[in-house]
């Protein structure tokens, strides 16, 4: 099996986009877990308000992250242990999303990024009641994890990835996709020049 990606969670301050405060990644090489990071991020003014109620999720307090690097410090290191990987996330949208609208409030370059929705693939692997995080991980095999930690919460989703390709017998990322029928989402300049108007002569 050469199934290679690196998982992602982000945790936010707030309901902003650009307030993550929290990223974990797990990488993944033939199908197992080799590798883990995370780091606090310190969300940049005027996304730095702490909600409440995001603090009562992943329990992460204003002074954990006050001396943490900014996202446009952090994003190289990022990158830098995903490689050239395909990302997944559970409910990708959200987590790419951060990465884009972050990296565009510090007018830095989007990355050429692909990535593949656990919770998608999830929904065409198993039949649950519900398919959050926890439940999918579950079905996985993966239980008692400390969800909405960012390194916990990365770990589960490659555990449902890893967990799907075997019952579908797919041997990397891209079959799985294929035979789920899950298609591969992307941000950067090549999402960008692939959704652009045709041009007329």
């Amino acid at each position: 099996m050469s199934l290679n990606f690196t998982a992602i969670d982000f945790e936010t301050a707030n309901g902003s986009n650009v307030s993550a405060c929290s990223v974990g990644l797990v990488k993944v090489r033939d199908g197992r877990v080799v590798d883990r990071v995370a780091w606090f991020i310190r969300p940049p003014f005027p996304h730095d308000e702490f909600n409440e109620w995001n603090i009562r999720i992943h329990g992460i307090e204003p002074e954990q992250c006050a001396d943490a690097l900014q996202w446009n410090d952090r994003l190289a290191d990022v990158l830098a242990f995903a490689e050239d990987d395909t990302l997944v996330a559970h409910n990708a949208g959200f987590d790419l999303g951060v990465i884009k609208a972050s990296t565009a409030f510090f007018e830095l370059a989007v990355p050429d990024i692909r990535y593949l929705c656990s919770l998608q693939v999830a929904r065409r692997t198993y039949s649950l009641d519900s398919y959050r995080l926890p439940v999918a991980a579950m079905a996985a095999g993966f239980e008692d994890f400390s969800h909405h930690d960012a390194l916990a919460d990365a770990e589960a989703c490659a555990h449902i990835i890893m967990h799907a390709a075997r019952r579908h017998d797919a041997v990397d990322i891209d079959a799985l996709a294929r035979v789920t029928g899950v298609r591969f989402g992307t941000i950067g300049p090549a999402a960008a020049a692939t959704h652009a108007p045709m041009a007329w002569a």
